[in-house]
């Protein structure tokens, strides 16, 4: 088998096999009038190294095969590759975000110390990274092969530019520092008699608020679903050691409705993000989830009865009711003793307290809601 041969059935390897002949056959007659055409103008037959290098102009046989293969001829074309870059900017981005909270969490609750945290970390950037590229490759590879351009990249509006920040670092510093946005990039925009500046380059990045609340969601959710846990909540220090602390059957009966209700706020914070001129429907949704919220923490409130606290085969109830709205009550609170006892009356005091106060916040939402719908 002589170079031609070799060359041609690599090539004959890449191409589709219905078409492979008549390929194969064009590229033949093509090497051959240049090999011929060569060998007149030196005026002897050509060496083998004299072929090989006529091949290699004409290309390697993946190039070749390439230019017979119908269809796109990059994994990601140009006009993909910025999506790309910005999916995997921004996901990227926030996976460093919530992996940074987690961090912090886990040395704050004393979980893990300072090196385990970051090593944690990084390894957790380092593995959803690898995903975050991987996912978005295939999905642009996809969409390149198939010719398929989502609703998104043809239909966009101005409206919807703002989600793009997710992949300006600069915008993420000065959201987390709740610096303004003046000197960044764009407040050099000017019309022609230099005095407007655009409005939108002012204050802080307007879905910074609703990022953060994703990330704590997110956060919330899998602490609540039990895909990790934070050290020392199910047990309080007291005189004697430490007591354990045990969830009444009522936060088994919500475990389903709170979740929903986070899943829902978690679609909230979304909407938020990508589609924020949609005030009306948003504010809709959030007074509908300050009411399931409001149900809620109204159940648990009635029920009474929240967590045992036990320690060396002795329980005390953490529980309250309406009597326990005692400003005499509070001012007293953490003068009692730091026994069994004490502990659960303190622990009683304060959750009947908080719960009170978080129905109060939710029907001021209700309300502040209710105006964004009619204000708009």
């Amino acid at each position: 088998m002589d170079l031609i041969d070799h060359y041609l059935n690599a090539v004959a390897a890449q191409l589709p096999q219905g078409e492979r002949d008549d390929i194969i056959a064009e590229l033949r007659d093509l090497i051959l009038s240049r090999f011929e055409a060569k060998e007149e103008e030196l005026g002897r037959d050509l060496t083998d190294e004299e072929r090989e290098a006529i091949l290699r102009e004409i290309g390697h046989p993946l190039v070749v095969a390439g230019r017979y293969r119908k269809g796109p001829q990059s994994l990601i074309g140009p006009e993909l590759f910025p999506w790309w870059l910005f999916a995997v900017k921004a996901g990227l981005m926030l996976m460093v975000a919530i992996q940074i909270i987690v961090a912090v969490i886990h040395m704050a609750t004393g979980t893990s110390d300072v090196s385990d945290a970051i090593s944690h970390a990084v390894n957790g950037v380092i593995e959803s990274g690898l995903f975050i590229i991987g996912a978005a490759t295939v999905a642009g590879a996809l969409f390149e092969h198939y010719g398929y351009k989502p609703g998104f990249m043809t239909s966009w509006r101005v409206k919807d530019l703002p989600v793009f920040n997710l992949s300006d670092p600069d915008r993420w510093s000065e959201t987390l520092q709740g610096r303004t946005g003046q000197n960044a990039a764009g407040t050099a925009a000017r019309s022609s008699s230099g005095v407007w500046r655009s409005q939108s380059l002012k204050g802080r990045w307007p879905g910074g608020e609703a990022v953060f609340s994703i990330v704590a969601l997110l956060i919330f959710m899998s602490w609540w679903t039990g895909v990790w846990s934070v050290a020392g909540l199910d047990s309080i220090g007291i005189t004697d050691g430490r007591a354990q602390i045990e969830p009444s059957s009522i936060w088994q009966a919500n475990f389903v409705p709170i979740l929903l209700l986070a899943i829902g706020q978690l679609w909230i914070e979304t909407i938020r993000l990508f589609r924020p001129q949609w005030v009306r429907f948003r504010a809709g949704l959030q007074v509908i989830a300050a009411g399931v919220g409001l149900a809620i923490a109204w159940t648990i409130f009635q029920w009474g009865h929240w967590f045992t606290l036990s320690e060396n085969g002795s329980s005390v109830r953490i529980a309250g009711d309406w009597v326990m709205l005692d400003f005499d009550r509070l001012r007293t609170l953490g003068e009692g003793s730091r026994d069994l006892i004490g502990a659960g009356s303190t622990l009683s005091l304060i959750l009947t307290w908080v719960m009170v106060a978080v129905m109060i916040s939710l029907v001021f939402s209700m309300a502040r809601h209710l105006w964004e719908m009619v204000r708009g």
